[in-house]
């Protein structure tokens, strides 16, 4: 049977050596020899001390933290954090107890988020207070060997009655939300109101602008018209001698027209 001192690390932990106090390595799981004290040697043989380091994923309650939120409401808060050492090393020689170093680190986290929240937030998204405290101490715990898995608000507490609470604030919402869709249909109906009037202004404006084109094409018409009529007239007197024929016909058949016809250029025919 061997005398030789030894030490057995076992599954899910790590081992760390120290040789008279320095750092020599990190064991993994095993059963490893310690130096053998000489008694009659005279040499000396160093101290040699074996941490053991629980690597596997464990579990921290945080619980009872009473924090105010945005809209200073006090919640109690309970949150469950699932963590693992990944560096045994810096667990150890960086903080005097990394367990009590997660403890405060969430607990500060927790703070910050829940009092940039607003109670209806927290309510209607509790998984955003989770991620916001993950990411807020995942980085600092990486600093002391320390892996952050999750951290997850388990409860929240309110005091006094939730109900007259909630009460509030959904009537705080429905008010917002009157107000919001009350002006959201008047500006709807003014530009309606306003598109309706500058349709109707520009409708009225274009017929205005044709009648007055139909009744300028109508002069130049009539205009043209009588400027052929003059020089057919011109040209052919007979035309002229004929359309007042016809003139006298059409007046001849009106019993109450009178017509005036001088002879005063023929008194000189009876004379002779």
């Amino acid at each position: 049977m061997s005398n030789t001192p030894e030490v057995i690390v076992h599954s899910g932990f790590r081992g760390l050596r120290y040789s008279d106090g320095r750092f020599d390595e990190v064991l993994e799981p095993g059963r490893y020899e310690l130096p053998k004290r000489g008694r009659f040697t005279g040499r000396r043989v160093p101290t040699v001390r074996i941490v053991p380091i629980d690597v596997r994923e464990r579990e921290l309650n945080i619980k009872g933290q009473e924090i105010l939120t945005a809209d200073k409401v006090a919640v109690r808060v309970n949150i469950v954090t699932h963590f693992r050492v990944v560096d045994p090393r810096a667990a150890v020689e960086q903080v005097a107890d990394y367990a009590d170093r997660i403890y405060s680190d969430v607990q500060l986290a927790a703070r910050r988020s829940l009092a940039s929240m607003t109670l209806e937030a927290i309510l209607t998204n509790r998984n955003q207070l989770s991620e916001d405290i993950l990411r807020d101490v995942e980085g600092v715990s990486a600093g002391y060997g320390v892996q952050i898995v999750r951290a997850d608000v388990k409860d929240l507490v309110f005091p006094g009655n939730l109900q007259e609470i909630m009460n509030r604030v959904l009537t705080a919402q429905r008010v917002a939300e009157a107000q919001m869709v009350e002006a959201r249909t008047r500006a709807e109906r003014e530009t309606l109101e306003a598109n309706s009037k500058a349709s109707a202004e520009r409708v009225a404006a274009e017929a205005a602008a044709e009648a007055k084109r139909i009744r300028a094409d109508a002069e130049v018409d009539a205009l043209r018209r009588l400027a052929a009529a003059a020089e057919a007239y011109a040209q052919h007197p007979a035309l002229l001698r004929l359309r007042e024929l016809e003139t006298l016909g059409s007046l001849g058949t009106n019993a109450a027209a009178r017509l005036y016809i001088g002879f005063d250029k023929h008194s000189d025919l009876g004379a002779e």
